[in-house]
Order: structure tokens, then sequence, then C-alpha cells
């Protein structure tokens, strides 16, 4: 009974199925966020545009309580974003341990035959992705584990200004880019370029934490 127990507390209970649910849910988060951004942009006034005219009364040309409404619902939705890309990328290390724990076994029966394979630890995760960038063109996606960017990989990485500056000295050049996505291993090509965002790539990288 205490065996079942113990095998129980350590094995994951994460499926693909569980990821693709997160991300979706993710991805109509931030389709609601854009629609709301979108709506801000019609009133004319954005996120933190000002509701007062120059003497400080309420702007006749806004409504006023749709703009409120708006910008509340965005910080709304936000915090249910952080929640969940939390939840995500703990599902995909549930899921990435199952997959070393099965690989791992592989490598021992190739390893038996003469053989050897080189399995490489994802360093980063990108949190972001802004549609009609540079990385969404490449087919960058949220929840995705880097494992090679261009020159930086595993085996030299040491934080992000390893990736900042490979994208600073490669603008308008391919770069290689490996990441595991649900549990797969996916190699991208990724230009770094000017686009009508911010910065070359139209993405957010965070270090990934072991």
């Amino acid at each position: 009974m205490k065996m079942t127990e113990v095998n129980n507390a350590v094995e994951p209970s994460v499926a693909e199925g569980d990821v693709r649910l997160l991300i979706k849910r993710k991805d109509e988060i931030e389709e609601q966020i854009q629609a709301y951004y979108d709506m801000l942009q019609t009133e004319g006034v954005g996120i933190d545009g000002p509701l007062v005219d120059g003497e400080g009364f309420p702007r006749a040309d806004v409504d006023l309580y749709k703009v409120r409404s708006a910008r509340h619902s965005i910080s709304c939705l936000q915090n249910d974003h952080k929640a969940v890309m939390v939840e995500i990328e703990e599902a995909l290390h549930k899921l990435h341990a199952t997959a070393r724990v099965r690989e791992g076994k592989d490598e021992t029966k190739m390893e038996a035959t003469g053989q050897t394979v080189s399995l490489s630890s994802p360093f980063a995760l990108v949190d972001a992705v802004t549609q009609g960038s540079p990385a969404f063109q490449a087919g960058l996606r949220v929840g995705d584990e880097i494992m090679e960017f261009g020159s930086v990989k595993t085996q030299n990485f040491r934080n992000l200004r390893d990736i900042a500056s490979v994208v600073q000295h490669s603008e308008g050049k391919s770069l290689r880019v490996g990441v595991l996505r649900n549990g797969q291993e996916v190699h991208l090509s990724l230009t770094p370029q000017h686009w009508s965002g911010r910065g070359l790539l139209g993405c957010n990288i965070v270090p990934l934490h072991r």
C-alpha cells in the first residue's frame, strides 16, 4: 500500500490534451484583450489616454462608462492571462518530465547497441508572441521551450543577454531556433527584423528555471 502511494505521488498526471486546453484558454483571453484594445483605439483614447479635456471636464466625445469598463476588463483579463501562463508552464514541465523519462530509456537502449543520443534541455520559455511579428511569422508560439537560439545552446546559455546579443548581431539574417512544443522537438527559422511593433522579434522570452 505504501509503495502504491509513493508511485502515485511522483507520477505526473498531465496529458497533452490538458496542455492544449490551457493554451486554448490562453488564446481566448488574448483575443478578448485584443478586442477591448481595438475598441479603445476606436474611441480614440487607448489604454491610458486622458478622459478629461484641457479644462479638467469629462470629455464629451468619449463614452466614459464604456472606456472605463473596457480598461477594467483588460486589467482583469491580464491577471487571468498571467495565471494561465503559470499553469501552462507547470503543465509543460510535468509533460516534459514524462518525455525525458521515456527518452532516457530509449537512450539506454541505443547505447547498448553502440549508438548515442544527445538530448538538450530547454533553457528559456516563450511567454508572449505578438501576431504579425517576425516571431509569429516564423512559427514561434507561447509555451515553446527554447533549446537552441542561433549560437546559444543549453551548454553555453548564461542569461537572456546571450539571446539579446545574438538578435542584435543577426538583424536580417536567418537564425535556427529549436524548441520543445507539447513534448515534440520543433526547429524553426527566425529572422530578426524591424516591423510595426517593438524590437526585432515581437515576442517575450523568460529564463526557464528547473
